[in-house]
């Protein structure tokens, strides 16, 4: 939770403590400093945590940190410089490829950190475990850092309780990848296939990361068979994962805006089971995108010849409500500036205004963020975004908090969903340069790991240090609900309301965040009437028991 800058200064070597249920991904760095003379031939290794079980081999992921070195700031209180992001791996998740992430060197003076994923496995037996990741340097240099992890007595599940839709163009992967906008499917199909698989071990569903036809973004569908044998284990959670049985959670209609498309669509995703999941995205931020007449024109095309594909929108209740869409809308997609905002009319919390639409069947409530989180325009800067505060957020030069935040007021504002607009959209530039929309990563997770790039020989998608940030926060949720399902829903809410007291409040302290999801921790494992955590380790909990179960303001 601390995004480790060149000029960081080294701190203690401490021992880590870390708590996770079973099929839970647990994170931390290892921060390294050049001093005088500097580092070279640095590599780093963790062969296995060790307790009533073993964790090793492809459960644990080592990367190296790399800096974006950016020349225009997202805020008016970020900095300009290097920031840590794109990490290569040691061995690639997607074909399990040897890279280049060691050795490498640090500078003297300077700073540089390693990030360690960690999957705790299905069936580990909870308890105690073990390890030490060894660093080592051409100079001599022989470090060690011991690792304990406390494994819970609970299992997360593969897929995200948490429904999302993040959205992926493919020309931009085609561009680069082959330097083109366009590519072949031999080459397309087996790249989405690996971006889809890296999205659900981060717990994400890329809603629309299907072949296109040249020039248009309707998809190219060949026929459904085909469609069926390169997408359908991604949408059936038979893909080969890590988290094993992880299933897209959402997926959208890409088809010509026709009754006989649309009917198609969902009969063929009936037969498949995967009706419940599907959407048709009826329109985007009207009046800006869209205008309110071409949505309620698409929305009652969509509930005419396909009823049970559910339309979904990004607006507020009371653009529904004033352009008579309510009953043409399933699934409202809010902006997290407007569900509890600063600015009229959407000051304070707005969820109240929403109970009456989700009263309605099958009607949902989803969040996001946008350029909103930083200020789309030059004059536009949210006054919010003052050190120690500020909206959710994506971008490489905010603190980390601001990308574990989303899920949290997602949970605050009774959402089941969240939608991102874009997670390739720089990515032919990714190592250079993301600045879009006024912001540093606005619209791109990931990096292109090219063998030129990282090592190897195989094309491979490599994730930005905001999407392990995100799936943090979506594991957090997770765990509110958890503790919400197994009865007390009132002290999610109150650990939930503490942490982020207001949308446009996230702290920027790391360790709260921790602190938080570690008494949800202790509280789920105190109604489901299982062992504690270590005793030390919960007196870190935000508050007593007692406190937190008052609902919060």
């Amino acid at each position: 939770m601390t995004k480790i800058r060149p000029d960081a200064e080294p701190g203690p070597q401490a021992a880590l403590q870390l708590i996770a249920a079973r099929n839970e991904f647990v994170s931390f760095q290892v921060g390294l400093h050049g001093g005088r003379a500097g580092l070279t031939g640095v590599r780093a290794s963790l062969d296995a945590l060790e307790g009533p079980g073993r964790i090793e081999g492809h459960a644990i992921t080592l990367y190296q940190e790399t800096f974006l070195d950016i020349s225009t700031c997202s805020t008016p209180d970020s900095e300009v410089g290097r920031w840590p992001d794109g990490l290569i791996p040691d061995r690639d998740e997607s074909v399990g490829e040897k890279r280049q992430a060691f050795p490498f060197d640090v500078p003297a003076g300077e700073a540089r950190a390693i990030w360690v994923d960690v999957l705790v496995p299905k069936d580990a037996p909870p308890g105690h475990y073990k390890g030490t990741v060894r660093v080592t340097a051409d100079n001599g240099l022989q470090a060690k850092v011991q690792v304990h992890l406390t494994v819970v007595d609970a299992l997360m599940p593969s897929t995200a309780s948490l429904r999302t839709a993040f959205l992926l163009w493919p020309p931009h992967v085609c561009r680069a990848y082959t330097g083109t906008p366009e590519c072949s499917e031999e080459t397309l199909v087996p790249l989405l296939q690996m971006f889809h698989r890296i999205a659900l071990e981060h717990r994400i569903s890329l809603a629309s990361a299907f072949p296109r036809l040249p020039g248009e973004a309707t998809w190219n569908l060949p026929d459904w068979e085909t469609f069926e044998q390169n997408w359908g284990p991604f949408l059936d959670g038979t893909a080969p994962s890590r988290l094993e049985g992880a299933r897209m959670t959402s997926w959208q209609y890409l088809g010509p805006a026709t009754a006989e498309g649309l009917a198609q669509f969902q009969e063929e995703a009936r037969r498949r089971d995967w009706l419940s999941r599907a959407f048709d995205y009826v329109g985007d931020e009207p009046p800006y995108g869209i205008s309110f007449d071409a949505v309620k024109k698409r929305a009652t095309l969509s509930r005419q010849a396909a009823p049970e594909v559910r339309t979904l929108l990004t607006s507020t209740v009371q653009d529904l409500e004033k352009y008579q869409l309510v009953d043409l809308i399933d699934t409202i997609v809010v902006l997290v500036n407007y569900l509890d905002g600063t600015k009229p009319p959407y000051v304070g919390n707005q969820v109240e205004h929403y109970q009456d639409f989700l009263s309605l069947p099958h009607r949902e409530l989803w969040t996001y963020q946008s350029c909103m989180s930083h200020g789309c325009a030059a004059d536009d800067a949210p006054p919010e975004n003052q050190p120690g505060q500020g909206w959710p957020s994506y971008m490489v030069d905010r603190p980390a908090t601001k990308a574990r935040a989303q899920e949290w007021v997602s949970f605050l504002a009774g959402a089941t969903g969240e939608l991102y607009y874009q997670t390739v959209g720089m990515l032919s530039t990714a190592w250079t340069n993301q600045y879009r929309f006024r912001g540093n990563g606005d619209g791109t997770l990931f990096y292109p790991g090219t063998p030129a790039r990282i090592g190897g020989t195989t094309n491979v998608p490599v994730p930005s240090i905001r999407l392990k940030l995100i799936r943090l926060g979506i594991q957090d949720f997770e765990w509110l609900k958890a503790v919400s399902d197994a009865g007390d829903p009132a002290f999610a809410r109150g650990v939930a309301q503490r942490l982020i007291p207001t949308a446009w409040h996230v702290p920027d302290d790391g360790a709260a965040f921790d602190e938080a999801r570690l008494c949800l921790i202790r509280r789920y494992l105190e109604l489901e009437g299982k062992r504690d955590v270590d005793p030390e380790l919960s007196a870190r909990c935000l508050g007593s028991a007692d406190s937190a179960s008052q609902p919060g303001p």
